[in-house]
């Protein structure tokens, strides 16, 4: 198989991480997601990753928390997630770097483009915590604009569902899936999945958007090599 996409970046969420428990970190699905990882990064192509928090903390738990606190209790969830994705990748022999938006030099470097893009020059997988380090942001955001600062082909964007519905399949067993949209029909429609922020940012920025299911077999490495799978969001 050869890749389509010469530099990615993959957003996975914390549930996802979390497996049937959806709490914590099921190490069998990391070792799965660092399998394909490796055969990702055996093509050539320069990795970065965004995780969420949501198998540790969502800012909704904080009901009646000032909602600054709440968001930054996030983050510092997304750390936990990517020193654990970083420790299972380095054991399998690439060097990987987890760079925050909020500085915990202890722990993990400071975001600095021009240090992430050497990181790829080098070969290392880098992986970007603390979302953007702003209250209010989703990591869909953080997802989108670490997308466009790296210049990355594409967003790819592993759920819990194998793409886009025009409703929720899990309720809805007659919900109707798209196979391509655009970021203007994104935003019109409300459609939830992607914020309209993230949407945007790609939109402006001419990111095309891969939403796949992360539980189907190899879908990591079947979305770079450019396999018809999941919803495309592009530009009109």
């Amino acid at each position: 198989m050869e890749p389509k996409y010469h530099r990615i970046l993959l957003k996975l969420s914390g549930e996802a991480l979390a497996g049937k428990d959806r709490f914590g970190l099921d190490e069998r699905v990391i070792s799965g997601v660092v399998d394909q990882l490796v055969r990702v990064h055996e093509m050539g192509v320069e990795i970065a990753l965004v995780i969420g928090g949501g198998n540790f903390w969502r800012g909704r738990q904080g009901t009646g928390m000032d909602r600054a606190t709440a968001d930054h209790m996030g983050m510092l969830a997304t750390v936990m997630n990517s020193l654990a994705m970083m420790d299972a990748i380095e054991k399998r022999g690439i060097p990987t770097r987890v760079q925050t938006a909020l500085n915990m030099i202890s722990v993990a470097e400071p975001y600095v483009l021009r240090k992430a893009l050497h990181h790829f020059e080098k070969g290392r997988i880098v992986i970007m915590a603390c979302g953007t380090g702003n209250p209010y942001c989703s990591t869909d955001t953080a997802a989108a604009q670490r997308a466009c600062e790296i210049n990355a082909d594409v967003l790819l964007m592993a759920k819990n569902v194998d793409g886009i519905y025009d409703s929720d399949p899990h309720m809805n067993p007659h919900a109707r899936k798209y196979e391509k949209l655009t970021f203007g029909e994104i935003i019109n429609q409300g459609l939830k999945a992607m914020d309209t922020t993230a949407a945007t940012m790609c939109m402006e920025n001419n990111i095309p958007v891969l939403a796949f299911a992360l539980n189907e077999k190899d879908s990591i490495v079947r979305a770079v090599c450019g396999e018809k799978m999941g919803t495309m969001i592009v530009n009109e």
